[in-house]
C-alpha cells in the first residue's frame, strides 16, 4: 500500500516544489494538489460566517493553480507522482484542459494523476457558466471528450454540452492511453462515474468508505474492469491504516496543513509514525 499527501498549495505556505522534494525524500509516492479558482464572497456579509454556512478556511481562496503546482513539483523530483486532488472539471473548457493535462504529463515524464470532481460550491460553479444541477453530466462529457483528444490523432466529439469537429492536438500524454483518472466523491452514484470513465476511486476517508470499497471491486469485476481505491484524509492511526490495507486500498494519503515547514514536518512525522507502527517497523 503506497502513501502520499494532499495539499492546499497556497502562496503563503511552503511552496509546492519545496514540499515535493521533501515528500519524495521521505519515501512517499504521491502529492496531490487541490483546486479552487475562487470562492464567491457571501452576499450577506453582516450575518456571522457560522450562520451563513460558508466558514471555509482562507486556504480555499489562496490556492495556486493545481496544474502549475504539479509542474513545479514534478520539475524538482524524479519519482514522485503529482496531480490534482481534485480538479473541478466542469469549471474548465475541455479542449484547453486536455492540452494542460497532456502537457504536464509529458513534461513530468508520465508522473501525472488526474483526480477529478464536479464540485460542491454552487455559486463557484455558476461563476464559470455551468448549471450546478447539470455538473455531473458536464463532467462526463468533458472527460469523454478529453479522452478522445488524448488517444486519437484526429479527435471529434458531439454531445449535449461539448461539441467539436475533428481537431489536431498535441502533445499526447506520456502515459498510455492517458494519465490515470481518479474519481472523487462519495455520493450515491459515484461508482457509476468510476466505472464509466475512471481508473480509481478517490474519496475522503470517512464512515462507511471502506465497506463501500468492497462493493466497487465487485461491480468492477462483473464488468471485467480493474479499478483501484485511493484515500485522502486518512488519519494518523495505525489501526485505520491496517483496515485500509485489508479493504484493498492501494494508497493512503493524509492532508498536510497549508503552513510553514515546522507544522508540515510535524504532520508528516505523525503520519509516518502511524505507517511504521502498522507495518511493524
Amino acid at each position: 500500500m503506497d502513501s502520499g499527501f494532499g495539499y492546499f498549495a497556497t502562496h503563503d505556505s511552503v511552496r509546492p516544489d519545496a514540499l515535493a522534494r521533501l515528500v519524495e525524500q521521505r519515501g512517499h509516492q504521491a502529492l496531490l494538489f487541490t483546486e479552487h479558482t475562487h470562492i464567491p464572497v457571501p452576499v450577506d456579509r453582516d450575518v456571522p460566517a457560522d450562520e451563513r454556512g460558508d466558514d471555509l478556511p482562507r486556504k480555499y481562496w489562496h490556492t495556486y493553480d493545481p496544474f502549475v503546482a504539479s509542474m513545479a513539483a514534478g520539475q524538482v523530483t524524479t519519482r514522485l507522482r503529482v496531480g490534482t486532488g481534485i480538479c473541478l472539471v466542469p469549471q474548465h473548457e475541455p479542449i484547453g484542459l486536455a492540452k494542460t493535462v497532456a502537457s504536464v504529463d509529458d513534461l513530468t515524464g508520465g508522473r501525472f494523476e488526474f483526480g477529478v470532481g464536479a464540485g460542491w460550491n454552487a455559486p463557484e460553479t455558476a461563476n464559470h457558466g455551468v448549471d450546478f444541477r447539470r455538473r455531473f453530466g458536464v463532467m462526463r462529457e468533458h472527460i469523454e471528450a478529453m479522452r478522445t483528444i488524448w488517444t486519437r490523432p484526429e479527435a471529434s466529439y458531439h454531445g449535449e454540452y461539448v461539441s467539436f469537429d475533428p481537431i489536431w492536438s498535441w502533445p499526447k500524454p506520456a502515459q498510455r492511453p492517458h494519465p490515470p483518472i481518479l474519481v472523487g466523491g462519495t455520493g450515491r452514484r459515484v461508482f457509476e462515474r468510476v466505472l464509466a470513465y475512471g481508473d480509481a476511486w478517490l474519496p475522503n476517508y470517512g464512515p462507511g468508505v471502506l465497506d463501500r470499497a468492497a462493493e466497487l471491486f465487485r461491480l468492477a469485476e462483473e464488468e471485467g474492469r480493474r479499478v483501484e481505491v485511493m484515500l485522502l484524509s486518512v488519519p494518523s492511526d495505525p489501526r485505520v491504516l491496517e483496515e485500509c490495507e485489508r479493504a484493498g486500498v492501494s494508497r493512503v494519503m493524509a492532508w498536510l496543513p497549508s503552513a510553514g515547514l515546522g507544522r508540515i514536518e510535524r504532520a508528516m512525522d505523525a503520519f509516518e509514525e502511524a505507517l511504521a507502527e502498522y507495518r511493524g517497523e
